[in-house]
């Protein structure tokens, strides 16, 4: 990623270290798990689109750092459930072990369960003013949700059982599953930084096509990937039979629709100019990532 982008990388970890620090009411043991999960690193994919959007718009990127980590926090407790032996059964994340790995079950789901509620607490508290707060709260709040990425998770575990799988089928899991939050960080960085409807839905059709593509990637890297650069296990996927892009259109179909996605989210914040340069160099992060 560009200098610009690894600065804001570094500003998003200062601060959810910050917002993490509870009061003694929260028990010892679920503020370490929280924060054993929150502070484990990653892209940072998200709040990074958050901050970017809102510069896009010419908006004020320290009005949507609370946003920014409130969207990391979401996409946090998302891991940590997903890991879970009655998920994905994953022993290893961003490196570490998985949250009920170094824990227990029990406060694994606790801690996502507080990091979930924790990010609504962020939105309300600390975006100004109310009408953005509450615009934030219902953009994530939907995305997060039973037609969003929940749902997206749930119809990827009935996909599993699916005997005639389809593009479409894909699509539509991934649309909810990662596309919604990605496009949903997107969403909430205009609407701090006053975007005009215009712009939100360029915003969140950029949102749609990298969200589709970085879903992609993903499944090649599974594929092609090294477990050190990945820093989680890699095959996974085959070895379960996992609908997936590579199962439906092989490697280099995948590879050349992941290009398309990206080129037409390129295309879409050709509206906001130069204030779209960030936006732009981490739509060509996501095509090139190795991990």
């Amino acid at each position: 990623m560009s200098d610009s982008l690894d600065q804001w990388h570094t500003q998003i970890e200062v601060e959810l270290l910050r917002y993490i620090k509870l009061s003694d009411d929260c028990p010892e043991r679920l503020q370490q798990s929280m924060e054993y999960s929150l502070s484990a690193g990653g892209k940072r994919l998200r709040p990074c689109l958050c901050l970017l959007a809102c510069e896009a718009v010419g908006g004020d990127t320290n009005e949507a750092l609370p946003a920014a980590c409130a969207i990391e926090m979401v996409h946090t407790y998302s891991l940590i459930h997903d890991d879970l032996p009655a998920m994905d059964d994953d022993d290893l994340r961003r490196g570490r072990p998985t949250n009920h790995k170094a824990f227990d079950e029990a406060t694994a789901i606790l801690a996502g369960d507080g990091l979930l509620t924790y990010a609504f607490e962020l939105l309300a508290t600390h975006i100004h003013p109310a009408d953005r707060s509450i615009a934030c709260v219902r953009e994530l709040a939907a995305a997060a949700g039973p037609e969003g990425m929940v749902g997206g998770q749930m119809a990827d575990l009935l996909g599993e059982q699916c005997t005639q799988p389809t593009l479409t089928l894909l699509e539509s899991i991934h649309r909810r599953k990662t596309g919604r939050l990605i496009s949903a960080s997107l969403a909430m960085g205009g609407l701090v930084g006053g975007a005009d409807p215009q712009s939100l839905l360029s915003l969140r059709r950029y949102g749609e096509s990298i969200g589709l593509a970085f879903q992609i990637i993903d499944d090649l890297l599974d594929i092609t990937g090294e477990q050190e650069k990945m820093g989680k296990g890699v095959g996974k996927d085959s070895a379960f039979s996992k609908l997936t892009y590579p199962s439906l259109l092989g490697v280099e179909g995948s590879r050349q629709l992941a290009c398309k996605l990206i080129d037409n989210a390129r295309q879409e914040i050709k509206i906001f100019g130069q204030r779209a340069l960030g936006l732009d160099a981490l739509a060509r992060f996501i095509i090139e990532r190795d991990h």
